[in-house]
């Protein structure tokens, strides 16, 4: 325990990503649990409209950092940390960057039963969630 706080504190350079990453999932798996998504949706930006398709490359750089910070946080919560969970949580920290993004709902038939998955794109780069192939886009939200 005292090694993973010493690395922590000594060899993470985005601490301030990480933490907030760490809380924004654990909010938004409590959201997800406890309040219908179709009540949350007006929370996740404008519904229909879509980010543009190109972004300066200090953009990029931030949301591949934001990425890969979502991604092992999120695979080491105690909590189920899915797709909707690591986009909206990715959402958010580009937000507070103020990046724009949009929020893909989508669902496929597998083995005779609709799946659901959520994925996050930032200009050309899928933030999350790869970039939906296989999935028909059932909504989408613009921040």
């Amino acid at each position: 325990m005292f090694r993973k706080v010493y690395n922590f504190i000594t060899k993470n350079h985005d601490k301030k990503e990480t933490i907030w990453s760490y809380i924004y999932s654990g909010m938004f798996r409590m959201q997800l649990l406890l309040i219908k998504p179709k009540y949350l949706q007006k929370y996740w930006g404008e519904e229909g409209k879509e980010s543009v398709d190109k972004e300066e490359i200090e953009t990029y750089r931030y949301a591949v950092k934001v990425s890969r910070i979502v991604n092992r946080i999120c695979s080491k919560t105690s909590w189920e940390s899915k797709c909707l969970v690591r986009a909206l949580t990715a959402q958010k920290l580009l937000k507070s960057k103020k990046i724009h993004t949009t929020l893909y709902l989508g669902c496929k038939m597998e083995e005779g039963k609709m799946v659901a998955h959520a994925w996050l794109r930032c200009g050309e780069l899928f933030v999350t969630g790869g970039n939906g192939e296989g999935y028909a886009v059932v909504d989408k939200f613009y921040i």
